[in-house]
């Protein structure tokens, strides 16, 4: 029997998963609370005018300078998690690397709570560092508890996926909530608060993990080289960097930085730095640099894997096709933090009053309140299981239980009685978190089932059902003139179809990429594949900033048509791969 089994992690179990799985549920959910709440306010907050002594004033940036802020931002965010992964590999061990990067994030969003511009800019560089040591190794703690149970790995993934989402939803719903009706910095303050409880509730949680997550100690690591010495399964076989790999990491390594952040640098009209004040031919010099940089890396992938055994390398290389196809989905979706953030703004009709005032109030009680109690009830059940072996880790949780039910409560109060009202902007991007929420359980057990179709497909029907979405937007914005809103129907719909399109891609994607790769480097692929993430962040900001340049060239429609095609034509190129992808990734399924 294995060490992991021979632990009684899995005897105590909740809806059918060990309730370890719910503890990361659970502190992955503070994260995203912290996350999502801070995200949803920033471009908005950038791009609000500039109010003298006003607890609503913004920066009264454009599109173009938040977006090319925000995209570095988000692209830093995956991209430091290649470097988390790796330290925690070889040094921290997961569970240290966690418990590092939350304290960092806590320290990131206390900083932004500050109403002073360089506190901001210190509270975006503890996120990026911080989330380097959380975000890949919260998935490499629950890709080690199930390292036995790979039939089980898929619907623990999802499950772990919808922990993301309701904290994603609590937090859009309550600190844009705070931020838009009390002031921003009440919202950044309060994405703080959940960040420490959820830090505590997951430091208090050690008993339950036992070893798992641990540091490997001198006598593993000697062990582990021993056996891969000896061992005959290619899985075991190392393939360390060569000096040529390390030379050119370090030079892509600078490039890309180098692009990241000479991209807001040149175009902040405070700043207006350029790092790179040259063409080459018709490029732009940064843009020569980050291509540079693509190919350095594509050559260093394909050396590396041209070192390893068969079995492996097909493997890597699916792992590598699917993370190409990923950026166009990211690409695509995260117009929900950009572009879709200023529509909601300045496009859609969000004022209410009367019967439909008080027909919004109670679909938005309902939302608000149901999915609290079914987290709730999980919630008890956790208790049930686990007050025994880490009592303070669940006084913690009802200490944030208690909390989130307050500001809930007095939320919905002070709407219910309120005459007239208008839907905050940040309303709109709790409708992904809440369709998550109600059809991730369904789409698991399509998993779960005979109809579950292969790899391949499940990405291409992701892209494709997602384009929808924006085709509906391009359908409702179609010939609207000048300061005319359209209805919020249209948003909303494009969020249903843009979740869906994400349930089929984004939590099978992780699961797969821990069913492809070799134990031994899990969490250096996820931070790979954080990277493909990394790239369609960017690539959303860059063309999300351009949606006021585009609507007045051409129109709001010609906006949303871009996300719509392209999509849809890399769906029909993945689903067509199928048979390709299959002898690639030789019997994992």
């Amino acid at each position: 029997m294995s060490a992991v089994k021979e632990q009684d992690f899995f005897d105590s179990k909740v809806l059918g998963h060990p309730s370890g799985l719910f503890v990361l549920f659970f502190t992955e959910m503070w994260e995203r609370f912290s996350f999502y709440g801070m995200r949803v306010l920033l471009i908005n907050f950038l791009t609000s005018a500039i109010i003298n002594g006003s607890p609503f004033s913004g920066w009264g940036w454009d599109a173009e300078q938040a977006g090319a802020l925000y995209g570095t931002y988000a692209m830093l965010l995956y991209i430091t998690p290649i470097f988390g992964g790796i330290l925690a590999d070889k040094f921290l061990g997961y569970r240290w690397a966690v418990v590092i990067g939350a304290i960092i994030m806590t320290i990131g969003h206390a900083s932004m709570a500050l109403d002073a511009p360089i506190f901001m800019y210190i509270g975006l560089a503890c996120l990026v560092i911080g989330t380097g040591f959380f975000k890949p190794n919260m998935t490499s703690i629950l890709s080690e508890m199930y390292k036995h149970y790979p039939e089980k790995k898929d619907g623990a993934y999802t499950i772990f996926y919808m922990g993301v989402n309701a904290g994603a939803f609590f937090g859009m719903m309550l600190c844009g909530y705070l931020a838009e009706k009390v002031g921003w910095h009440w919202g950044f303050g309060l994405a703080g608060i959940f960040m420490l409880l959820g830090t505590l509730q997951f430091w208090f949680a050690k008993p339950i993990f036992g070893k798992i997550g641990d540091p490997p100690t001198a006598e593993q690591k000697a062990l582990a080289a021993k056996l891969a010495a000896e061992s005959s399964d290619p899985d075991d076989k190392p393939n360390p960097f060569t000096l040529v790999d390390k030379i050119l990491i370090v030079v892509m390594t600078v490039l890309g930085l180098g692009y990241a952040f000479n991209d807001p640098l040149s175009k902040i009209k405070e700043i207006n730095i350029n790092l790179f004040n040259f063409k080459v031919g018709a490029l732009a010099g940064q843009d020569f640099a980050i291509l540079l940089a693509l190919i350095l890396f594509l050559g260093v992938v394909i050396s590396r894997l041209t070192r390893y055994t068969k079995v492996v390398r097909d493997r890597m290389i699916a792992v590598i096709i699917f993370a190409f196809f990923v950026i166009f989905f990211w690409m695509s979706f995260e117009q929900g933090a950009s572009s879709l953030v200023i529509f909601a703004r300045d496009n859609v009709d969000r004022t209410l009053e009367g019967t439909s005032l008080t027909i919004f109030n109670i679909v938005n009680a309902a939302l608000t309140i149901i999915p609290l109690l079914i987290i709730t009830y999980v919630v008890g059940k956790l208790t049930q299981q686990t007050f025994g072996k880490a009592p303070l880790s669940n006084v913690v949780q009802i200490v944030c239980f208690v909390g989130i039910w307050g500001i809930a409560i007095w939320m919905l109060y002070r709407e219910f009685t309120a005459e007239s009202s208008e839907i905050t902007v940040s309303w709109f991007s709790i409708l992904n978190s809440f369709f998550i929420i109600a059809f991730a359980s369904s789409v698991s057990k399509i998993w779960d089932s005979k109809l579950n179709p292969p790899a391949a497909v499940k990405y291409g029907l992701g892209l494709i059902i997602m384009a929808i979405g924006f085709g509906l937007l391009a359908f409702g914005s179609h010939g609207i003139q000048e300061g005319v809103k359209v209805s919020m129907i249209w948003l909303v719909l494009a969020y249903l179809f843009h979740t869906l399109g994400e349930l089929f891609l984004s939590p099978v994607g992780l699961s797969y990429v821990s069913k492809l790769v070799p134990a031994r480097m899990i969490a250096f692929m996820f931070g790979m594949w954080y990277l493909a993430i990394a790239i369609g962040n960017k690539l959303a900001a860059i063309i999300g900033g351009q949606i006021e340049n585009i609507t007045n060239q051409y129109s709001l429609s010609t906006f949303f048509l871009i996300f719509t095609i392209v999509p849809i034509v890399a769906g029909i190129i993945v689903i067509g791969l199928n048979p390709v992808m299959k002898k690639l990734m030789h019997g994992v399924k």
